[in-house]
């Protein structure tokens, strides 16, 4: 189980399916066996009981948009949802590629059939940030969650992660912009700083809706540790969510480029520093800049730097040696060691 108390500076990186499989189950196993392989922690997807989510007004309301695959909104959604048994055999095979299955209940029956599934991780979205009874009703299911924020304001946020604590759930608060796409100026990662400060014991993420992979690392960089993205194989198909999701070379960068942030940020070791392979070969070694007598005390003008087969002192220490009285007589562009000076 992923404790996300624990995550520290590593990541946890989510593909978000959500209903891009278009209600077919074939499609949904290969976005498993191809992200997972990408790199990714946990395959994500949507679960909903549309005539209890929507209204009846709602759920018969015409539907004439390009992306519609049914002619009412109802039956259009009912189209993309997978049954019971199409969700039980991508939780095995989510087992077999060795990552978490995960799903987003819109709704309360909906969460409990996941529970039934025995599914690894749940998703709250941005939609049911403030839904205090359906974030109540996941967290007594003590299993992990992960938590959207999306159009919440620091009110809807407090109040949510309160019932999140109240129940010792292991959860984790992701920044998100309910905007598809997110246009760069509006990612608003600063956002995750602020998070982090209001929540310092809660592990931070981001649910990005950004069309590029840059938000990742940044996001890292500012803190988050968990990273949910919208994935594809065509940006071009039919259907809301394609145009902004990241096929799959552009996720396999985003998991690349955020798992090397922490590499990048470590301070090489000193004692490695003027031994790399390039100075040991084309390194300058210090040489007398012109005819020095012995007991005289080098200056900057003194010294210059040529490159031998074999490093001596280098260049780059001349420092070391300004100040200190030469024991022996050296004649212009000779080497200069250290147990010629004192």
């Amino acid at each position: 189980m992923v404790n996300f108390k624990k995550i520290s500076n590593k990541s946890f990186i989510i593909a978000e399916v959500g209903q891009n499989h278009q209600g077919n189950l074939e499609l949904a196993k290969k976005y498993i066996e191809v992200f997972a392989a990408k790199g990714a922690d946990a395959i994500k997807f949507q679960t909903r009981n549309n005539k209890e989510l929507f209204s009846k007004d709602a759920y018969n309301k015409e539907y004439s948009s390009e992306n519609a695959f049914a002619k009412t909104y109802g039956h259009h959604r009912e189209k993309l949802e997978l049954s019971f048994r199409d969700l039980t055999i991508l939780k095995k095979l989510c087992k077999k590629n060795k990552v978490k299955f995960m799903s987003t209940p819109f709704d309360l029956t909906s969460a409990r059939k996941l529970k039934k599934l025995g599914i690894d991780v749940f998703k709250i979205s941005s939609f049911d940030l403030g839904n205090l009874p359906l974030i109540n009703l996941v967290a007594k299911m003590r299993k992990p969650i992960v938590l959207s924020t999306g159009g919440g304001k620091i009110k809807e946020i407090k109040e949510s992660v309160k019932i999140l604590k109240k129940n010792n759930a292991n959860f984790s608060v992701l920044h998100c912009v309910s905007e598809y796409p997110c246009n760069v100026e509006n990612l608003g990662l600063e956002k995750i700083s602020k998070l982090k400060k209001l929540f310092p014991k809660v592990c931070i993420g981001l649910s990005d809706h950004f069309n590029g992979i840059l938000s990742g690392p940044i996001a890292y960089m500012k803190g988050a540790r968990v990273f949910e993205k919208h994935v594809t194989f065509n940006r071009s198909w039919k259907g809301t969510d394609h145009n902004f999701a990241t096929e799959p070379e552009g996720f396999r960068k985003f998991v690349r480029d955020i798992r090397r942030v922490p590499k990048m940020m470590k301070e090489k070791n000193v004692n490695r520093l003027g031994k790399e392979k390039v100075f040991l070969k084309l390194g300058k070694s210090i040489v007398a800049n012109r005819n020095l007598k012995s007991g005289k005390k080098i200056k900057i003008e003194d010294l210059n730097g040529i490159i031998f087969n074999r490093q001596y002192i280098p260049i780059r220490e001349s420092h070391s040696l300004i100040g200190k009285k030469l024991k022996v007589r050296i004649k212009k562009g000779e080497i200069i060691l250290r147990s010629y000076v004192k």
